[in-house]
């Protein structure tokens, strides 16, 4: 059998032409015919052509490509893929007519089919497909990280603390101890109309070096710290159950909206609503402030509410976790909660999962002591209540205390140890009444090594990404 001549490459082929062209074309030129191969082009030899058409099919052919990874988004339209095996791909959106465009959201995790050219980068969309949603406040974390950079311990500390309005000398208070937020009660509205409490919220603002959390408890009905003014509101907002008899969940979203305006406008920017207890039984504690309904009829309304004060632009507080069912009133004394685990995965969980997913920036802990998830610790110091709200129920916003003032806690607690054990149990934010004492109490644990500086760096870093999401820095 005749041995066959091995294939010559396709660019050394070309290569081969062009000399032979070049060589050939001064030859001719040598004896004097360059003139006439100049007029009368041949189309049978052309080394220029041929080697653009060689080039051209030696290109490979753009391939599918599918990836799964997390976003991180790099401006002009353009974002970068973070795969399982820590591969970076980058992506454009560029001329995209697909769906879900707006999928491309920093931190979530997506599946991407794209368009793989070997000469261009980066490379072009074909399909998105959502995987997990991105964690709250995902786009914010790095401006908050680096707002934390430049604060001392004394501002990061502070920023944990929801304190109680002081009654005397606010302004210097709020300079003196850097309070993250400001809690007021009607108290501190009594007499005021509209243009005074302005001047009054905006004179705290001023006072501070980073934006305050001005916030009031105005659910309506029995607890309404604004509108149990007259001066404000000319009658006082009424209770979820009194607007769902009246006229359904519409009138609950016309109230939601109505409420969140008017306190935006006074310079109220976290509202510690909606309650998201489930009671059916007008003997409970808790009943009246509720919407009266069955776990699915109040996470309907918890979502919705939820969905009204995040368009609104007002931050709202879920309230009060794991979920007072039928428990005693723990601002006198302490509640001992004996229900299974299952009542609560089944029915008083539902109304603060809705209401995260609905994408609430804060849950509120209660105190009462919850048997089926820590025998001995109020929910409010317990480790573990923290960890099922952060895993079970997959909450990344800011956890927040019930006032550590009440005299349900005072017996689980050493005085000025309360705030140090609410951060080593996992809270973000403390509602305190004598931060005086709670504040430098923090801030010693953290010199004498009983808390790590990073839970206080944590937990700022919560209550900024809240801050930065509600348009206050």
């Amino acid at each position: 059998m005749k041995k066959s001549s091995p294939a010559i490459p396709a660019t050394n082929f070309q290569l081969i032409l062009k000399r032979t062209g070049v060589i050939l074309l001064g030859l001719l030129t040598m004896a004097g015919c360059r003139q006439d191969i100049a007029a009368t082009p041949s189309k049978e030899f052309s080394p220029e052509s041929s080697f653009s058409i060689s080039s051209q099919s030696s290109l490979p052919s753009p391939i599918k490509q599918t990836a799964q990874g997390i976003v991180h988004l790099e401006g002009n339209g353009t974002f970068s893929l973070l795969d399982a095996e820590d591969n970076t791909i980058q992506i454009s959106l560029f001329e995209y007519q697909g769906e879900n465009a707006d999928l491309i959201q920093e931190g979530a995790e997506i599946q991407v089919e794209y368009l793989e050219e070997s000469q261009t980068l980066p490379f072009q969309v074909l399909s998105l497909l959502l995987i997990t949603p991105p964690p709250l406040w995902a786009k914010y974390r790095s401006q908050a990280e680096e707002i934390l950079s430049s604060m001392t311990l004394e501002e990061k500390a502070g920023q944990l603390f929801f304190i109680r309005c002081p009654s005397v000398d606010t302004v210097e208070q709020i300079a003196a101890f850097h309070p993250g937020g400001i809690l007021m009660f009607g108290q501190d509205f009594a007499g005021l109309n509209a243009e005074q409490t302005i001047e009054k919220i905006t004179s705290y603002q001023q006072a501070s070096a980073f934006p305050l959390l001005i916030g009031v408890d105005e659910e309506g009905g029995t607890v309404a710290r604004v509108s149990s003014n007259p001066l404000l509101r000319q009658i006082r907002f009424p209770s979820p159950q009194q607007l769902f008899n009246r006229g359904g969940m519409s009138a609950i979203i016309s109230d939601a909206e109505e409420k969140s305006r008017l306190l935006l406008s006074l310079g109220i920017n976290v509202n510690l609503a909606p309650v998201c207890d489930v009671s059916t039984m007008p003997i409970d504690f808790i009943y009246n402030r509720t919407l009266g309904q069955d776990a699915a009829h109040t996470a309907g309304y918890v979502d919705m509410v939820v969905g009204v004060m995040k368009k609104e632009g007002i931050g709202c507080v879920l309230k009060h976790f794991p979920g007072y069912g039928n428990n005693l009133d723990t601002h006198t004394g302490i509640a001992y909660d004996y229900r299974p685990l299952e009542t609560f995965e089944s029915s008083d969980f539902l109304p603060f999962q809705a209401g995260i997913q609905a994408g609430a920036g804060c849950v509120l802990v209660s105190h009462n002591i919850v048997s089926a998830m820590d025998s001995v610790n109020p929910a409010s110091l317990s480790p573990e209540v923290h960890r099922i709200l952060r895993e079970k129920l997959g909450f990344q916003g800011v956890i927040l205390t019930d006032d550590l003032s009440m005299d349900a806690i005072r017996m689980y607690t050493e005085g000025e140890n309360a705030a140090v054990q609410a951060v080593a149990a996992g809270n973000d934010m403390l509602i305190v009444s004598d931060y005086s004492r709670q504040i430098p109490a923090v801030l010693q644990a953290v010199q004498d090594g009983r808390l790590d500086e990073s839970l206080i760096d944590g937990a700022a870093v919560h209550v900024l990404c809240w801050k930065i999401s509600l348009g206050l820095i």
